[in-house]
């Protein structure tokens, strides 16, 4: 099968998924009649059942609010390096990764099917449904990775990249309304829960960013010891200023992963 066949079957589940996150715009009616019953059932929770929601948010936060962000991360660490054995051991750990997010998302979405009442009358149920889909449809587009310098290599990495993006960042957001349901469920607090997992998305962030600037940061604390050291009356150049103005001349361009898929 062409490689193009291959993305278009698993694209359009991955667009049937983000549909899915859509439709609960229109159905916030249903929500006030969830609430009200699962105010209704606060205090009839047993203890198994309790352990159960617990338990669902810790494979839930661990793959898509931990596992998954921290594998982007990685494979962005893949922009400085140009090849060898160090780019392999990154890839793999990519793959590890996300694999192993996927796994818990799997036994989170199989616990809240079987233990749990699945009305999909709010949001974080809704958005869970999607997730789901998506997380294994994003998995089958990574096991069918074309090889480099292929035609289908650009389109393929595309749809790797913004649905993989998409699923990290609804992931962490569907963290947040699964912390609203549980403290409606339970009528226990979720301040400290809420703080610790908002500082370690912003720490993620802060990474994310911090990636892109770091070899730039590098380049300029040279330009400046360059300058700091280089006398004032020299007129003869030296061989380090010749090759300092060849950095100064040369175009800029912004490394980063989608740039290097498109021009390897």
């Amino acid at each position: 099968m062409p490689i193009f066949q291959k993305l278009l079957s698993f694209t359009i589940p991955a667009c049937f998924a983000l549909l899915v996150l859509l439709s609960f715009v229109g159905c916030s009616s249903h929500e006030s009649k969830g609430h009200k019953r699962i105010n209704n059932n606060v205090h009839k929770l047993s203890p198994q059942m309790t352990f159960d929601i617990t338990l669902h948010g810790v494979l839930l936060w661990a793959s898509t609010g931990f596992l998954m962000p921290i594998g982007v991360l990685t494979i962005r660490m893949c922009n400085r390096e140009e090849c060898g054995r160090k780019v392999k051991v990154i890839f793999y750990v990519h793959v590890t990764l996300q694999v192993l997010s996927v796994l818990l998302a799997t036994a989170g979405a199989v616990l809240s099917v079987k233990n749990f009442e699945n009305s999909f009358n709010n949001y974080h149920q809704r958005i869970g449904l999607a997730l789901y889909g998506a997380i294994w449809v994003q998995a089958l587009i990574g096991f069918c990775r074309p090889g480099r310098g292929s035609k289908g290599r650009s389109v393929w990495y595309f749809v790797h990249w913004i649905l993989g993006t998409t699923v990290s960042v609804v992931g962490m957001i569907n963290i947040y309304t699964g912390l609203e349901a549980y403290q409606k469920k339970t009528s226990r607090s979720i301040t400290l829960w809420t703080v610790l997992f908002t500082a370690e998305v912003c720490l993620m962030a802060f990474f994310y960013l911090f990636q892109d600037k770091w070899e730039y940061m590098q380049k300029q604390g040279v330009i400046m010891g360059n300058e700091a050291v280089t006398p004032s009356d020299q007129v003869i150049p030296t061989q380090s200023e010749n090759s300092l103005k060849e950095i100064l001349t040369e175009p800029c361009r912004k490394k980063n992963a989608l740039v290097n898929q498109f021009m390897n």
